[in-house]
């Protein structure tokens, strides 16, 4: 069987369980991992992995794999130049820790006021709970003074407000117990319900393998973009934009 060859464009969020499933596989790959919280920007995430996107030599790579969901609409537009570019179809990178959108989904649709923690997302950011709030706090109060800080955490606590759970996703890769007890420990600070999903590596395996069913992912072949399909296949390819 023929080694294949790929680029792999990815979220640093999820750079310890996309190394751990390379490793494994038989293909070789060009990794990059762009920063945390670009999803928040969905413009800068675009102009961000199209610029990576671009930089792949012609020629050198079988694909370009985008570790990426919808994203806020991150990936509408992107465009494949010369080389086909493979995405999973899913909204956000839980997807790919969950195992399938339908799994997502069915749990998305029970349990609405969840917040998802994972390794990625512990070690990358503060997530909510009280190591959050203090350093929140700190910042504000350094930068506007304690009556203008305790106004600002106010603000940032009401967005906080429409969660009630921690919801804790295990793939089994690093300091699981401490990902664990540390995601326990922001529920019972928050007053949240804590629950531990066993993780699914199937998206992931398939992704690094190179075993792309269309169900799971969306092909693009160079001259095409990826375009929000706004249903179950959250992805489709047409034709890029004239430049």
């Amino acid at each position: 069987m023929k080694q294949a060859h790929y680029k792999l464009i990815a979220c640093n969020v999820m750079w310890r369980e996309i190394c751990h499933y390379a490793a494994r596989s038989g293909n070789r790959f060009d990794l990059q991992f762009l920063p945390w919280g670009l999803h928040s920007e969905p413009d800068k995430l675009r102009i961000e992995t199209q610029r990576a996107i671009d930089a792949a030599p012609a020629g050198l790579f079988d694909a370009i794999l985008l570790g990426y969901g919808l994203c806020s609409n991150g990936m509408a537009g992107i465009c494949a130049r010369h080389t086909p570019l493979v995405v999973f179809r899913g909204h956000d990178c839980i997807t790919c820790f969950l195992g399938s959108k339908e799994r997502y989904r069915e749990y998305f649709d029970s349990h609405p006021g969840a917040y998802w923690y994972t390794p990625g997302w512990i070690e990358n950011h503060p997530a909510p709970g009280r190591e959050r709030y203090d350093i929140t706090r700190r910042q504000y109060v350094e930068k506007y003074g304690e009556d203008n800080a305790e106004y600002l955490m106010e603000m940032e606590q009401d967005w906080m407000r429409k969660y009630n759970t921690a919801a804790y996703v295990d793939l089994g890769i690093g300091r699981t117990s401490e990902y664990e007890a540390y995601t326990r420990d922001c529920a019972e600070w928050l007053k949240w319900k804590y629950e531990r999903l066993a993780g699914d590596s199937r998206l992931v395996e398939m992704f690094v393998a190179g075993d792309w069913k269309a169900e799971d992912f969306l092909v693009v072949p160079p001259g095409h973009r990826i375009e929000p399909s706004h249903d179950a296949a959250i992805f489709r390819s047409v034709p890029c934009r004239d430049e």
